[in-house]
């Protein structure tokens, strides 16, 4: 029977032996059944949705069923793992349900960054539940009650202990770097995000987790969870995309190809393909907007929700009755070529 995932990591334990954080540098989506077979062989898996904790021994029986599996990169790790003094996990995910352990929620994250899955293509359910609040550090993960120790004994050993930030979610960038992006804030984008190839994350834009962009994009302005951004669309300086998480519900709310939302503007409901947000304008999905004919005439008043996933359409503020207009915008924006490249 065909199963969902498969990884093989490496994992951060507190003082109270829970693991807290996993690291999969390979994670298969979909491995063949003569794969799963092979570990399960090694690690005693049965069925369902496992997390196992496995020793530095099994590792070469591990590597062995890799690479009789032609699975090389997993092999190779675990030609390393096998001396490590990490502790070690192997993830079988027989079914995209709910994850009941961390690992499982690591795993989803970085089937996401390592854009094995686009954002809503894996279950994250109650995956704020699973994660703990983790002081993310030049040391490693620590659980947020051992911190106060760990600084002690770092300053009696004269070390200095950096703490980047204390989230659920760590920088992306500790686990996977994306081939062709660029992000001038690493600790703007978090484990989870989907930065295509050809994106450009300036010093303010922000990738929330399961959000992020499909290919070529620059973004200035925030991406916050569930937003999914078109290949060619830009976020410009300042801008903000209403999440799933607070504000939005449960509508996705997106962007199309080709779009463009000007700097400081908002959005509020899925935007289509080829269509442009004014600099400062924030349409949420109840907001009144004016339809205008070729002529500047209003054709009827809508809710922006009626506009969801419509095509070639400019918003603007009408700059002398301060109400939004929309009209048809038959000129894409032309993208700086310049800027876009990341090689």
């Amino acid at each position: 029977m065909a199963s969902f995932s498969l990884a093989l990591g490496t994992a951060t334990k507190n003082r109270d032996g829970k693991i807290i954080e996993a690291f999969f540098p390979s994670p298969v989506l979909n491995p063949t059944d003569a794969l799963v077979d092979a570990v399960a062989a090694v690690v005693d898996y049965k069925e369902g949705n496992q997390a196992i904790e496995i020793t530095p021994a099994q590792c070469a029986d591990l590597q062995a069923a890799f690479a009789a599996a032609n699975d090389d990169k997993h092999a190779q790790f675990a030609a390393k793992a096998a001396n490590s003094s990490q502790p070690l996990v192997v993830v079988i995910l027989a079914t995209d349900e709910a994850p009941t352990s961390v690992s499982e929620a690591f795993l989803k994250l970085q089937l996401i960054s390592h854009r094995l899955v686009q954002p809503h293509g894996v279950v994250l359910d109650g995956v704020f539940g699973l994660l703990h609040n983790i002081a993310w550090t030049n040391q490693g993960p620590i659980d947020l009650p051992e911190l106060a120790d760990r600084q002690i004994e770092a300053r009696l050993n004269g070390e200095a202990l950096t703490v980047d930030c204390v989230d659920k979610f760590p920088k992306m960038v500790d686990y996977i770097v994306p081939a062709g992006v660029r992000i001038a804030d690493t600790s703007r984008v978090r484990l989870g995000a989907h930065v295509g190839e050809g994106t450009t994350v300036m010093h303010e834009g922000f990738i929330n987790f399961n959000a992020g962009t499909t290919g070529v994009s620059m973004v200035e302005g925030r991406i916050s969870a569930g937003v999914m951004v078109g290949n060619g669309s830009d976020i410009g300086g300042g801008a903000s995309i209403m999440g799933t998480l607070s504000g939005g519900g449960k509508v996705v709310v997106s962007i199309g190809e080709n779009s463009l939302l000007g700097a400081n503007a908002g959005l509020g409901f899925p935007l289509g393909d080829r269509c442009t947000i004014e600099s400062g304008l924030y349409v949420t999905a109840g907001s009144k907007v004016r339809m205008l004919d070729a002529s500047g005439q209003e054709v009827e008043v809508v809710k922006a929700r009626d506009l969801a996933g419509k095509p070639d359409l400019l918003f603007r503020r009408n700059s002398v009755t301060g109400q939004i207009e929309c009209l048809t915008n038959k000129s894409t924006v032309e993208l700086n070529s310049e800027l876009h490249s990341n090689n």
